[in-house]
């Protein structure tokens, strides 16, 4: 007999606002029990000393979680320490080298458009890439030389929005995914010949969620009831929230059927899409199938369970 899984089947996205000190983790394992999910993850980590947008998918919006990783677009503020570099990248670290340089306002701008478009960026040791199978931050943790190898990211936009003092720096960054704020922070440094850390980074905004639709651990908590299991289910955002870039093809019950049962439909009709691509079909408001276009006919690739 199969193992019947523990927690209900609850679905949709929380846009958490994840607060300082503890890992993305541990933060979707809260979010997780207060909902009696079944099932969570969530849309890029942030570091324990980082705080703002952590999405967080529940029971079938976990299927949708690779869209918002790979496409979602990252937008970040974040205050660079000048004279101190780290192991770490960030304030958690040992200091490994320092300098007596501070950079002027002038020419950390001049040096952003070195830093900007597609560019390639070597990831700090202490982070989640796998090296062998281990993650790279346990093996530095273990004292062992970690060296990863460059790899392409796209920087948007990356803008020099504050100098409050001579010390310190606070940018704002649009990248896609796998860049390492971290990493930026380094290496600008490095080019000024002031070395460089993170203090402060806060994520504002992945994809759709922002922290304009973001909530807190505390307020969910706050209205957490022990005695009622959907009492928070009014903070849930739709699976279909974190499809919203993408092409929509409305369907009527049959087909959506049709789509439930992993079947090919062919689009027909005037109002039929002509592109092709990814996309998604919903009935009704409620996203049932996300997949790719081709040569007329939507072909499921993800199907969700409607309760």
């Amino acid at each position: 007999m199969s193992r019947r899984r523990k927690g209900r089947p609850v679905s949709g996205w929380i846009c958490l606002d994840k607060p300082v000190g503890i890992t993305s983790t541990k933060a979707v394992s809260k979010v997780r029990w207060l909902f009696g999910a079944r099932r969570a993850g969530h849309a890029g980590t942030l570091d324990p000393l980082a705080t703002g947008v952590l999405p967080i998918a529940l029971g079938e919006a976990t299927k949708t979680v690779p869209v918002v990783q790979e496409d979602g677009r990252k937008f970040y503020r974040f205050e660079v320490r000048w004279g101190i570099e780290t192991a770490t990248d960030d304030a958690e670290g040992d200091v490994v080298a320092t300098a007596n340089a501070r950079p002027d306002p002038d020419a950390i701008r001049a040096l952003l458009p070195e830093f900007t478009g597609d560019i390639m960026q070597t990831p700090p040791a202490f982070s989640a890439i796998k090296v062998d199978g281990e993650r790279a931050y346990d093996l530095a943790r273990g004292g062992e030389e970690v060296v990863l190898e460059p790899r392409e990211v796209t920087i948007e936009s990356l803008d020099l929005v504050g100098a409050p003092n001579a010390d310190t720096a606070v940018f704002e960054c649009a990248c896609g995914t796998g860049t390492y704020v971290r990493a930026l922070a380094r290496d600008m440094g490095r080019r000024l010949d002031c070395r460089g850390h993170v203090t402060a980074l806060r994520r504002l905004e992945v994809g759709p969620f922002t922290t304009d639709n973001a909530i807190t651990l505390d307020q969910l908590e706050a209205a957490h009831e022990p005695d009622d299991p959907a009492s928070l289910d009014g903070f849930l955002k739709p699976l279909g929230f974190a499809l919203s870039d993408l092409p929509e093809i409305p369907v009527n019950a049959g087909d959506a059927a049709k789509l439930g049962r992993g079947q090919s439909l062919l689009l027909r009709g005037r109002d039929a899409p002509i592109m092709a691509g990814r996309a998604h079909a919903t009935h009704a408001g409620v996203s049932v199938a996300m997949g790719e276009i081709e040569a007329g006919t939507f072909h499921p690739r993800r199907v969700f369970l409607t309760h």
